[in-house]
């Protein structure tokens, strides 16, 4: 079992429940992460805490456990004159707006009308169930 507050090194590849590849460490170097420092989401921590150095395994992760439900309150429109004249919006753009608080808040262009933008807030995984096919690499204190 590895305790809170060790760092783990795992290899991963997550998909969607169509099969679909959303990200993976092939041929990158290992995910690197303290346990219990929120550092990843919940189920993957979940998953990963009683796996042993050189153990492979697939897990389910409900979305509620990775990026929660979309939220259609994230969903916003506004007028185009409101972004920088410089930027023409297209669907699938990224801009970055800032949150009731002021912290950056990334999202996504999802329409484009002649004066209205509609941008969503959520999580691109939000409302999606996840999967991982898991090697625990390391195990350090």
């Amino acid at each position: 079992m590895i305790e809170i507050g060790q760092k783990v090194k795992i290899h991963y590849t997550g998909t969607l429940d169509d099969g679909n590849q959303f990200d993976s460490s092939a041929g990158r170097a290992p995910l690197e992460f303290e346990m219990g420092a929120g550092m990843v989401i919940s189920g993957f921590e979940m998953g990963v805490k009683d796996m042993a150095v050189g153990d492979k395994k697939s897990i389910h992760i409900p979305s509620t456990e990775a990026y929660g439900e979309k939220r259609d309150e994230l969903v916003m429109e506004f007028n185009r004159s409101q972004l920088p004249e410089d930027i023409e919006p297209t669907i699938g753009m990224s801009l970055q707006m800032q949150g009731p608080e002021g912290q950056p808040m990334p999202v996504q262009i999802t329409a484009v009308a002649d004066s209205i933008i509609t941008v969503d807030a959520n999580h691109p995984l939000a409302g999606k169930n996840l999967n991982f096919e898991l090697e625990l690499i390391e195990v350090n204190s």
